[in-house]
This record gives C-alpha cells, sequence and structure tokens, in this order.
C-alpha cells in the first residue's frame, strides 16, 4: 500500500511515498510440532530423572535437568511464535513480532545456563566417583536419543528461516546428542567399571552443545539490538535503491528485524524530479520483498530543494566521518 503526502517543512514541499509488505509467521505445521515435542519430552523428563535418581547416574539426571530446560525453552519459543501472530496495537504498533528474538535469546542463555549447570556436576562427581548402573543408564538413555531426535527432525525445517525454530532445533538435536553419549558410556561403564568416564563424556557433549549455541546467541542478540540481519547485505540495498530512476541520493537508511522471520527498513530517497508515482514506489517495496527479504519498507521521497536534518542518527553518522550530504551514503543502516 502506497500513500502520497505533501507537506510544509521548512519551507518546502517534499513528497512522500509510504510502502508497506508484512510476512507470514512462523509456518502452521510449527504449532504441531511444538505440542508433540514438549508432550514427548514431559513425560521423558519425568522417566529419566526417576530412573538417574535410582540408578545413582549423574549424567542421566543431568540429561534429565536438561530435558527440563528444553522443555521451558520449546514452551517460550511456541509462545512467541504464537504472540507473533498477534495484530498490531495503539501501543504495540508493530504486534508482538519482537517476542520471537527474545525468546531466540532467552533459550541461547537457557542453553549455556543448562550447560554450566552439566559441567559442575561432571566436576563434583570427578572429585567424588561412585558406581553407575551402566545397564539402567543406557536403556534411559536410549529412549531419549529417539524422543530428542524425533522431536529435532520435527523442526529441522523451519530452522533454517526462522532462529527461533532454530532454538528450539538446537535444544533438541543437543538433547539427542547428550543422550547419545550417556548411552555409550553407560555401556563402557558397564563392562569396564570406569566410572569416571560418566562425568567425562557429559564435560564433553557440554563444550560440543556450546560450539552449536554460540552462533545462535550471537545472532539473537545481534537482533535484539535491532542490527542488520545476517541474510540482508546493506550495501547491495543501498546500491539498488539509489539506482532507481529519478533517485540522485539515499540517505537515512535503518534496517532492523522485526521479528525473527520479518525485516523492516526506512529511508530517504531524494528525487530531484519530484514524486514519481504510487507505481513506482510499489515496484521499489515489492522489489526489496522478493530479492532482499525486506517485508515491511516505509520510503520517503523528497526533492532535495534544502539540507535535510530528519535523522539525528544519520546527522551524528556524518559528523562522526566527515561526510556530508552531497552524496549517496551506500553502506549504513542502524
Amino acid at each position: 500500500m502506497s500513500q502520497h503526502h505533501n507537506h510544509d517543512h521548512h519551507d518546502h514541499d517534499h513528497g512522500h511515498g509510504f510502502g508497506h509488505h508484512h510476512a507470514h509467521a512462523a509456518p502452521a505445521d510449527a504449532g504441531r510440532a511444538f505440542v508433540l515435542a514438549i508432550g514427548l519430552n514431559t513425560a521423558f523428563v519425568v522417566i529419566e530423572f526417576i530412573y538417574g535418581f535410582i540408578a545413582n547416574s549423574t549424567a542421566l539426571m543431568a540429561d534429565a535437568g536438561h530435558n527440563l530446560s528444553d522443555v521451558l525453552g520449546l514452551m517460550l519459543a511456541w509462545g512467541a511464535a504464537l504472540l507473533a501472530k498477534k495484530s498490531p496495537t495503539r501501543r504495540f504498533t508493530y504486534g508482538l513480532r519482537g517476542s520471537s528474538i527474545l525468546a531466540a535469546l532467552l533459550n541461547a542463555l537457557l542453553l549455556m545456563v543448562a550447560c554450566g549447570a552439566i559441567a559442575w556436576e561432571a566436576v563434583l562427581r570427578f572429585a567424588h566417583p561412585e558406581a553407575v548402573a551402566g545397564t539402567t543408564v543406557s536403556i534411559v538413555a536410549a529412549i531419549g536419543v529417539l524422543i530428542n531426535g524425533f522431536s529435532a527432525w520435527l523442526f529441522m525445517a523451519g530452522s533454517k528461516d526462522d532462529i527461533n525454530v532454530r532454538g528450539a532445533y538446537l535444544h533438541m538435536a543437543a538433547d539427542a546428542g547428550l543422550s547419545l553419549g550417556v548411552v555409550i558410556a553407560g555401556l563402557v561403564v558397564m563392562y569396564t567399571g570406569w566410572s569416571w568416564l560418566d562425568p567425562a563424556v557429559s564435560l564433553v557433549i557440554v563444550v560440543i552443545i556450546v560450539a552449536g549455541t554460540w552462533s545462535l546467541l550471537k545472532e539473537s542478540v545481534l537482533m535484539s539490538l535491532a542490527g542488520v540481519p545476517a541474510n540482508v547485505d546493506v550495501g547491495k540495498v543501498n546500491a539498488y535503491l539509489a539506482s532507481q530512476p529519478g533517485v540522485s541520493e539515499v540517505h537515512d537508511v535503518h534496517i532492523w528485524p522485526m521479528s525473527t522471520t520479518e525485516t523492516a527498513l526506512t529511508a530517504h530517497l531524494v528525487m530531484p524530479g519530484g514524486y514519481p508515482g504510487d507505481a513506482a514506489i510499489d515496484h521499489i517495496v515489492e522489489h526489496l520483498r522478493e530479492d532482499f527479504s525486506i517485508h515491511h519498507c516505509t520510503l520517503q521521497v523528497e526533492q532535495g530543494t534544502t539540507k535535510h536534518s530528519g535523522c539525528m542518527l544519520q546527522v551524528a553518522h556524518d559528523h562522526d566521518h566527515g561526510h556530508d550530504h552531497g552524496h549517496a551514503h551506500a553502506g549504513h543502516a542502524h
């Protein structure tokens, strides 16, 4: 949708074209995946903790604790996916799309905290080794491999395009790996009596989980700070806008994530010939959506008859870099 507004600003008329496009929220089948994964993992947490206590296995009880954190993480991600579909209100004019970013960040932090707890328990067990019932440990953990592996598979497709779903996927994949390690440790302990192997395997898997979670944590922090999403090339966006017919300059470009699946953009286009018409603005907006995955665009058209001073962030940017507004800025975004 586009509109054309003329208003007086420092005694000069400026045309403003506004184009808005919205993407769909998380796929519908993600809801079913969340319900199924939460149900399966909740049941398994109870079973695993009980048998871990009976078998005197820190690895099994720690795995149950980690699974519990994953159930909470799945509920968090699912709740955010539902909130992201809420319609905008007067107070939340973008709706609650940003909740998916918060969920991804909290999930990454939850994984890190869980890893710390598992590592701490493993270190304590090294200091005070105890006998482990290897058969029980291996059987229960093997069930965990199946449940967590299946749960991870449910989220695999959606994890490529949505870091909120990727957080759920990483939780489940990490759990499957942790359970597999516990299976192996249980079997070896059963035949060798090496009780120290139980906590040792826990530590190794913690390192693997932390390595896999780091990218999720980094990307969710970047999104929380309104950083340009990794899949958007700022330089190419600026170059595209600057190359449009009638555009002599591009400035005040801002690109930020509205949610884990949607990106917004605002930009000022200096067009000395005046407002090019709704069809031209719609064409630009459509191209930004199709080629750059930018779903919500607001483009302000100016005739360049006065020195623009609209965005204080841009003024600060130009002052810091010794630039003036006499040329197109090809690579900054906030």
